[in-house]
């Protein structure tokens, strides 16, 4: 039997075929899953081109998680047509461009916030949206990037991925007596839109294969996918609360 064999899951974040959320989209369609993607209008053409090419074309809704009114009005559309859930992907992150590439003493607050609104706090509103929808339980899995450390151009994002990890542990200890399980992905680096928009992500590409214990690809994505999937399935039923490496070890390595 197929992983996700009769789930229905919602995916954020899906923006061209070389997202990581469009993996996953993908890999639990094959693992058996009715797939419902998210994205905010003024992308949701790119957003309909990708899900054009996976093997199911899955409804998109619009939701914009910096925005209280667009939460609640996609809530209340999936409560009043019925629909529930049994997992979502939150693959959502942004920070102004003065937050990234080095100039983290140049940020002001008003910056800052949108990174952790959107980048984390975004956490939290999408819990909003599904957690009432499922009424079996379920899991929300988050993509992170390692931020128990400091790296180079990452910046204000990697403060705000330090929220989005503590975000994700209260969210498993409030979300955990409805049987919603709470769990992060912490990716290495991937050739994806979103990275290429960091001045000086040649330096994790050209670091990462060299540390990691087990290599790594900046061109695969699948093992991401692989590991978001099987957090979404019924195989970690009590897991909650974790951070979930996916970089080839790097993180486990000193100097």
């Amino acid at each position: 039997m197929a992983l996700l064999d009769g789930k229905r899951i919602l995916i954020t974040g899906v923006l061209t075929e070389a997202s990581l959320a469009f993996g996953v989209a993908r890999l639990a369609q094959a693992e058996g899953a009715e797939v419902i993607l998210t994205t905010v209008e003024k992308v949701q053409r790119h957003t309909a081109r990708a899900a054009a090419k996976l093997p199911v074309e899955p409804e998109i809704l619009l939701l914009d998680v910096a925005d209280q009114e667009s939460i609640d009005a996609l809530r209340g559309d999936l409560v009043d047509r019925g629909i529930t859930l049994d997992g979502a992907l939150h693959a959502i992150g942004f920070a102004p461009p003065v937050c990234l590439g080095g100039t983290f003493l140049d940020a002001t607050w008003d910056d800052v916030s949108v990174a952790v609104n959107v980048s984390a706090y975004s956490f939290k509103g999408l819990a909003d949206v599904v957690a009432p929808l499922m009424s079996d339980g379920g899991s929300l899995v988050g993509l992170d990037f390692d931020a128990t450390v400091s790296w180079p151009a990452y910046d204000w994002m990697g403060v705000a991925k330090a929220a989005l990890e503590s975000t994700s542990r209260y969210l498993a200890r409030y979300l955990g007596p409805s049987g919603i399980r709470v769990n992060l992905v912490a990716a290495g680096p991937i050739k994806t839109v979103a990275a290429r928009s960091i001045p000086g992500f040649s330096q994790f590409e050209d670091a990462w294969d060299g540390r990691a214990p087990l290599g790594w690809d900046v061109k695969q994505p699948e093992p991401v996918a692989q590991a978001c999937v099987a957090l979404l399935s019924d195989w970690f039923p009590m897991t909650t609360g974790e951070i979930v490496h996916v970089d080839g070890g790097y993180h486990a390595m000193g100097a």
